[in-house]
């Protein structure tokens, strides 16, 4: 067959116009889907929800009947309830799944993890709503930071209330043993003598928890002002003479004497009474105690080096809290609150300082503590001199 005679011509043009037509026509079709499927599947919230949700102030995510996440605020990725498209907690799930089957608002507080691979969590308050027909309201307030607060207050309150009992009960029977031997002057006195005793240890558990209280309403930063360190340390010695005499214990305070920083003369005067009184109570009869200044790199440091028994490595974690004793029968013989550490570390962290500890056991501590100097004390044509950073660490 001829394909040049004119009648295959036409039946081959015929072919190529039909095929040219058809392509036109599935192309306008593909391209009238492409409109149409965006409109169908695009979610959408009732009308005036986005603008409730932008000014709630709390974290939120909306989901869809399949638990998609139809829109979630940065809160929500922030506090890690949502990755991606995805709400990250089943309890969450969980909640959502109950609330679209009976439509009845539920309410719930969780400990939840943070991030990816469970370090660090969240504690959240979630409030759980129907929203329109489609969709389940998810709000989340961060309860964390409070929820913290109460547990510690609520520890502090307890132990507080333990440590009062002991004193407390302490004077209370000692003072029916004296009326029982009235007669008895020997026992009188034996009695009366722990009596005063237990009225001085009452006296600085109440004393230091006026201080950790008055700590709380202090704002070093309005309200402080330049303080002359090496006068606050003088006078904290001054204060722990007797107690050292007492035992016999020697206190030497070498180093940088000028040294000025910006705090409440108070509340630091508090801290290294202290730190010095620790120093003595858990020091040997007819030891040393040093207490060191010297200036380095815009920051003071002050160390106080004791020769007691030394402190273990797991009990130097947890020394600076709260009515914590790494001997507790010890501390009680020597008078000791169970707060003065904490009250240091408290001081400091108002100050924008500092407290450390180094110590074995056998060979003594050394607690140092760092602040940074007052800004018009530090010289601003070069590092401090030799003579000002000179000190000793301890005596």
């Amino acid at each position: 067959m001829d394909v040049n005679d004119p009648l295959w011509l036409v039946i081959a043009g015929l072919v190529g116009l039909l095929l040219g037509v058809f392509g036109l026509v599935a192309y306008r079709a593909s391209q009238r889907r492409r409109l149409v499927l965006p409109e169908v599947l695009e979610p959408t919230l009732p009308e005036g929800t986005a603008e409730v949700l932008s000014i709630v102030g709390r974290a939120f995510v909306v989901v869809d009947e399949v638990d998609g996440v139809v829109r979630a605020n940065p809160a929500a990725y922030a506090y890690g309830l949502v990755r991606g498209h995805t709400v990250v907690h089943q309890q969450l799930l969980d909640l959502a799944a109950r609330v679209r089957a009976d439509g009845v608002i539920e309410e719930k507080q969780f400990e939840l993890p943070r991030g990816p691979l469970g370090q660090g969590a969240i504690v959240v308050h979630v409030r759980v709503a129907p929203l329109a027909d489609r969709y389940v309201l998810v709000l989340a307030d961060d309860r964390t930071e409070i929820t913290r607060t109460e547990a510690i207050r609520n520890d502090f309150v307890a132990n507080v209330s333990h440590e009062l009992k002991t004193p407390v009960g302490a004077i209370s029977l000692l003072s029916e043993a004296i009326e029982d031997a009235a007669g008895d002057e020997v026992a009188v006195k034996r009695f009366t003598k722990r009596l005063h005793k237990e009225s001085i240890r009452l006296a600085a558990l109440v004393q230091d928890i006026i201080e950790l209280s008055r700590l709380q309403g202090t704002d070093v930063v309005l309200q402080g002002r330049p303080v002359e360190l090496g006068r606050i340390i003088s006078e904290a010695v001054d204060r722990n003479h007797l107690t050292a005499e007492g035992k016999n214990i020697t206190v030497t305070v070498g180093g940088a004497s000028d040294v000025v920083v910006h705090g409440d003369p108070d509340l630091l005067m508090t801290a290294f009474r202290n730190l010095i009184d620790n120093a003595i109570r858990y020091s040997p009869e007819g030891t040393k105690v040093g207490v060191g200044v010297r200036v380095r790199n815009g920051l003071v440091q002050v160390s106080v080096t004791d020769q007691g028994p030394g402190i273990g490595q797991d009990d130097q974690e947890r020394i600076f809290e709260r009515f914590y004793r790494v001997d507790a029968a010890r501390s009680r013989q020597t008078g000791g609150t169970g707060l003065g550490l904490s009250i240091v570390k408290h001081v400091m962290s108002n100050h924008g300082g500092e407290v450390t500890v180094w110590s074995q056991p056998g060979q003594g501590s050394t607690f140092t503590v760092r602040l940074p100097l007052y800004e018009e004390a530090t010289p601003s044509d070069g590092p401090p001199s030799d003579a000002e950073t000179t000190g000793a660490e301890s005596a």
